[in-house]
């Protein structure tokens, strides 16, 4: 198999991750160039891995060496960057967000339907989690039965001092919407946030934590509690109740110690951490679908979807009341 030269575009925490992943883990692919608007950081990347350092993000994608995109820069350029990846007929896939307004994300399904071709792949890598897949199977099946409602939650143990309000449905919850409306194979009607009790230890002024209640088309009730800081742990919950039985998402595998008249289980801290398996097994199934010249993951209406439901909760925090999740029709390209 030829191997698949990619261009990173972001060298951060997760770029970085993602480089290593791709160099070492991932069969069929090669990191070939790589870019970061802190461009020391992506010159040291560079350097490790042999790659090429560009100062442009733009060239790096024109670039004849580079055959497909990852993008993990900051949100609010990933709209920009994807939209060139397709000018440029090259497969993209896109950390979360696709972008940070509805708008721009029509832009990109637009450009996409013009392509003719699917290029978008969006980084929802929950849904490539060992213990998700088991939940979806479990639904399929028709075990539980008719699911009637998710109760989720995403509790974070910190965030930068400048995390603001809605990066919690943006940034932290959309992991939440995407995986929900995927295990229900639905789409949201309407969505609103609670006002809940704050916790005072929150390290900046955004609000913490905040309560989400969203209602899909066949009646489904999703409950997303989101936790952006000071939390006790990285933790992720996740329960299916259906007709005929619930199932929850398993916690991690850890060592389970009895010890000084206690037991104790370690919880994880970072993200990182609890979806390791899951980003590579992410990657290894976009780099095969490059090469079969298709995208098989999260597309670009999936992106579309959880932005137009994120400035929907964001509407709804505002307002007070639930809003109407309001998307355009889905196009056939995407069906």
């Amino acid at each position: 198999m030829k191997e698949l030269k990619v261009g990173v575009i972001g060298c951060g925490a997760i770029g970085k991750a993602h480089v290593q992943r791709l160099s070492n883990e991932v069969a069929g692919a090669k990191v070939t160039a790589v870019s970061d608007y802190v461009q020391d950081t992506a010159r040291e990347v560079a350097e490790e891995y042999d790659a090429q350092f560009f100062a442009s993000a733009k060239d790096l994608i024109a670039c004849d060496e580079v055959d497909a995109i990852l993008i993990a820069s900051s949100d609010p350029s990933h709209a920009e960057y994807t939209l060139e990846c397709i000018r440029n007929r090259k497969p993209v896939l896109c950390e979360k967000p696709l972008a940070l307004t509805a708008s721009d994300c029509e832009k990109i399904l637009h450009e996409e339907m013009m392509a003719e071709r699917h290029l978008v792949q969006v980084g929802f890598m929950r849904r490539y989690d060992s213990g998700y897949v088991e939940m979806k199977k479990a639904i399929e099946n028709g075990r539980l039965g008719t699911p009637l409602m998710i109760n989720c939650a995403h509790r974070n143990f910190y965030q930068p001092e400048n995390f603001k309000t809605d990066m919690a449905i943006t940034n932290v919850a959309i992991h939440e919407l995407d995986i929900s409306r995927w295990l229900l194979s639905d789409e949201y009607e309407d969505a609103q946030v609670l006002k809940v009790r704050q916790n005072t230890k929150t390290n900046s002024d955004h609000l913490n934590p905040q309560l989400c209640i969203l209602q899909t088309k066949a009646g489904a009730r999703v409950i997303i509690e989101v936790q952006t800081t000071n939390a006790y742990a990285y933790d992720i919950q996740c329960q299916v109740v259906g007709e005929l039985g619930v199932i929850n998402l398993p916690d991690p595998s850890r060592a389970y110690m009895r010890t000084e008249a206690h037991t104790e289980t370690p919880l994880m801290t970072d993200w990182s951490e609890r979806f390791i398996d899951a980003y590579t097994v992410e990657l290894q199934e976009w780099v095969k679908g490059v090469h079969k010249n298709c995208v098989e993951g999260p597309s670009a209406w999936d992106g579309y979807a959880a932005c137009v439901t994120a400035d929907a909760l964001i509407t709804s925090r505002k307002t007070g009341k639930p809003e109407k999740v309001l998307t355009i029709e889905k196009p056939e390209f995407y069906k």
